[in-house]
């Protein structure tokens, strides 16, 4: 079966996110005043090959946990669909 993974990692919300405060702040510079707590992160597309859905999870976790996400800095959630063909 083929899967498709769409993986959101975003900085933990503790954390300083500068890309993201030098975004609001040019916001604000052309007057875009109400938009306010910018974050910037990132997303992963991942097209999967596995034998079922159980088997095409624990391979994206795997991907995450292991090369895809800083664990100490950023946070992820993910989705994966089935495709078709």
């Amino acid at each position: 079966m083929k899967f498709k993974a769409s993986i959101d990692i975003m900085p933990h919300t503790e954390l300083l996110d500068p890309q993201g405060k030098a975004v609001n702040n040019s916001l604000h510079k052309i007057g875009q005043t109400e938009i306010e707590k910018v974050r910037i992160g990132k997303r992963i597309e991942l097209h999967i090959e596995a034998k079922d859905a159980t088997e095409a999870e624990k391979l994206v976790k795997e991907s995450c946990e292991t090369l895809l996400v800083n664990k100490i800095m950023e946070q992820y959630q993910y989705n994966i669909s089935a495709i078709e063909g």
